[in-house]
């Protein structure tokens, strides 16, 4: 009897938040997505590069409007998030997307797809995104407490990271089955489905402005909502390093990944499929990453982790452009393999320390203002990325990202975040919001 305990008490530990049915639900509709979302990463640009001959510009602009709604959106989305309840705002998201993705193969189909319309696709899901992802890390710390936010992260990394295994062969797979367009449909059909799991999460989630509207204060002005969660990153300087890393590392890793379609079936002639196994095998470095992020964590410091872990993002950025042109396909699994394990550890840590150390009443403004400055550079860096290889050209522009790339863990090393131990606890509540 104490043996079969014992081995039901491994089980249950090694499911941990799997055994909360609303947690379940919200991984489960994440999961889903994250595989769909492997198909579109493929499929849209190969498109634009392969079906449209669009140019290196025009496919780095591509890139750049997907992410251009965190540059104009997210702060006042990170305002809105903390005056609304997160779960319908994480529904009409999926929805958005939905709807959006849905197009590019109804266009196929009636031979009217253009490279326009790709761009009002990438940038009108974006803005979907933009409110989902604040919504999103705004969302978990209430689901599943403080003392559980390694955890679920952790949980949510490791889904993303199968994904990132298996979704791009069988993303090219579909690709070469039906076409790129219409293998888009599985995307949309999997925000689909994340819409019904979340929708049926049952805890009930407090109005944010309960309290507020209960002693009969009025509503903040959006600016100052969107002022005190700017204050709140910018004084801090833990978060302030952390925002300088990874802005710089997405500014630079993205004159890479904006250009990398022409690379990969232009210049060193490879398939979708191809490109599929690359990124699915290489992904097994984000997979192991999001099992060990919290053990690396616990022994070597968080600090340490965080550290560490995004100084390997250059090292491997460099081994794309080194890669030989008769037999790059190695090259390219290591690259993705060394630079997705630091990227899973790193944001693993890093995120879960923003949520502990963020009062609930400014999750979404917290989250907002770390994506705005952080995702705000991708659409720079892919400009850059376009603008430069049409200059200097693709190969060139690659070496230069990759350079650049070397650089962001210089933030956090030269900052209070080195010092940092274990995951602390929460700052007080700002006194405005009270």
């Amino acid at each position: 009897m104490p043996v079969h305990r014992s081995a039901a008490q491994s089980i249950e530990q090694r499911l941990g938040l799997l055994r909360q049915v609303d947690f379940r639900r919200l991984w489960f509709g994440e999961t889903i997505s994250q595989f769909g979302s492997q198909v579109s990463l493929l499929a849209i640009p190969y498109i634009a590069t392969v079906l449209l001959k669009a140019t290196a510009f025009e496919v780095a602009l591509l890139g750049a409007l997907q992410f251009l709604p965190f540059l104009l959106f997210t702060l006042p989305a990170g305002a809105w998030v903390d005056r609304l309840r997160r779960r319908p705002i994480l529904i009409s998201g999926d929805l958005v997307r939905v709807v959006a993705l849905g197009t590019i193969p109804a266009a196929w189909g009636l031979g009217v797809l253009t490279i326009g319309q790709l761009y009002l696709v990438s940038f009108v899901a974006g803005i979907a995104t933009v409110f989902f992802d604040v919504a999103y890390q705004s969302y978990l710390p209430s689901l599943v407490g403080r003392e559980a936010l390694v955890e679920g992260n952790a949980k949510l990394s490791a889904s993303e990271a199968s994904a990132q295994v298996v979704g791009p062969g069988l993303g090219g797979a579909v690709i070469g089955l039906v076409g790129a367009p219409f293998a888009i449909i599985a995307d949309a059909l999997s925000y689909l489905a994340s819409a019904l799991f979340v929708s049926r999460i049952e805890r009930s989630e407090p109005h944010p402005e309960a309290e507020r509207r209960a002693a009969g204060l009025a509503r903040e002005p959006l600016r100052r909502q969107i002022a005190e969660g700017l204050r709140f990153v910018l004084h801090n300087p833990r978060l302030r390093a952390i925002a300088g890393a990874t802005s710089s590392s997405n500014l630079f890793s993205n004159m890479v990944y904006a250009i990398i379609p022409i690379y990969l079936y232009r210049e060193l002639g490879l398939s979708a499929a191809t490109a599929g196994v690359i990124f699915g095998i290489g992904a097994l470095g984000a997979l192991a990453g999001a099992v060990v992020a919290n053990q690396i964590a616990a022994r070597a410091g968080l600090g340490r982790t965080i550290i560490g872990s995004i100084a390997l993002g250059g090292p491997a950025m460099l081994l794309v452009p080194l890669a030989p042109n008769d037999a790059p396909v190695a090259w390219l699994v290591v690259a993705v393999a060394v630079g997705s394990f630091g990227s899973v550890v790193y944001n693993i840590n890093q995120v879960s320390y923003r949520q502990a150390i963020s009062p609930t009443a400014i999750q979404g403004r917290m989250n907002a203002t770390m994506r705005f400055l952080v995702w705000g550079t991708i659409p720079i860096g892919a400009i850059l990325g376009g603008l430069v290889a049409t200059a200097v050209g693709v190969h060139n522009a690659i070496w230069i990202g990759a350079f650049g790339s070397c650089l962001p863990f210089l933030f956090v090393l030269l900052s209070p975040v080195r010092s940092l131990r274990t995951m602390p606890e929460p700052l007080a509540e700002p006194q405005s919001i009270a």
